[in-house]
């Protein structure tokens, strides 16, 4: 048997070639419906299943490229905020999470800020990302979103920010519930300014994010299927120990309930944000002046009511009167 593995098959491999190495990252399960998708597919349908319709997570650079006029935007450096405030261990330590965290995304952080066009409209955008420790917010992300509000009311421009987050970090403590007021005070900052504020609620949107920024919108615009909520539906479930409704916490579900104002399909979401800022920031100055809106015409004052003289005698005084004098 020596001289087929020794004489005969490097022959058929000098004939026909050495087998090539297939990359394992060409076909993508739907975690939906299981169905086996192409990558080129899934890119060109925006990580969207062609077959049932379920959005997966996206890159928050995907999500930019997709969102700003023709892919182009200039990305904001963020502060450097402190480390490890609270030296947090649990199985391991939190700088090494961090360092994980950091190779795994190439990003310092769970959030990047960026500034371009959408529709030709001036915009700053917040988006994060889930593969950075579960996009949880601590205190690099509510740096981010101070510094978004900041840039967005120096560039006189709307703010929308796209969460896609655990809730609060726990590896920071207090200090990361404490960006909830932070982040609720910059938003507040930017309504102040009189700039349009959006929320792009993407899955999932929990926890302290959800509680503070998210819920803050002046408008809010979630994908279809989108995971929206304070708590999870297996904690609401045993807490109150009632089974929820089906699609609880889906964007569906609270767009029928009032939470949200719109479910949009990724591929209509940078043609819906057209829309709404050319809507929202429709040119109000003209030549350094305020441009007022065309006022109707006063109406003319009202004459007073002409009081018709009172006859001296009724005409039952009258009437008696003739009789009287027939008499």
């Amino acid at each position: 048997m020596n001289w087929l593995t020794n004489y005969v098959r490097p022959k058929i491999q000098a004939l026909y070639g050495a087998r090539k190495d297939v990359p394992d990252n060409l076909w993508h399960k739907c975690p939906n419906c299981e169905a086996m998708l192409f990558h080129r597919d899934l890119e060109e349908n925006l990580h969207v299943c062609q077959h049932c319709g379920f959005h997966m997570r996206l890159d928050p650079v995907k999500r930019m490229q997709t969102l700003f006029d023709e892919g182009q935007y200039q990305t904001v450096e963020l502060p450097k905020p402190v480390v490890d405030p609270l030296k947090f261990r649990d199985q391991k330590r939190y700088t090494d999470r961090l360092k994980e965290a950091q190779s795994k995304t190439g990003r310092s952080d769970a959030i990047i800020v960026a500034h371009g066009e959408i529709g030709g409209q001036p915009t700053v955008v917040a988006a994060f990302d889930f593969g950075f420790m579960g996009g949880s917010m601590g205190i690099a992300v509510g740096e981010g979103i101070v510094a978004a509000a900041k840039l967005a009311i120096d560039r006189k421009a709307p703010l929308i920010v796209v969460p896609a987050s655990g809730g609060a970090r726990m590896q920071e403590g207090i200090l990361s519930l404490m960006q909830m007021p932070r982040t609720t005070i910059a938003v507040e900052m930017v309504k102040e300014a009189g700039l349009p504020y959006i929320v792009l609620l993407t899955d999932p949107t929990t926890g302290g994010v959800t509680a503070s920024f998210a819920m803050l919108g002046d408008i809010h615009i979630a994908e279809k299927g989108a995971q929206i909520g304070f708590a999870g539906a297996r904690v609401i479930e045993s807490t109150i120990r009632e089974t929820l409704p089906e699609g609880f916490q889906r964007a569906e579900y609270l767009l029928e309930h009032g939470m949200v104002d719109m479910v949009v399909h990724r591929r209509d979401l940078r043609a819906t944000l057209t829309r709404t800022l050319g809507l929202l920031m429709r040119p109000t100055v003209l030549d350094g002046e305020l441009e007022l809106a065309e006022r109707p015409a006063a109406a003319p004052e009202m004459a007073a009511p002409v009081q018709a003289e009172a006859p001296d005698e009724t005409p039952s005084q009258q009437g008696a009167d003739e009789l009287a004098e027939r008499a």
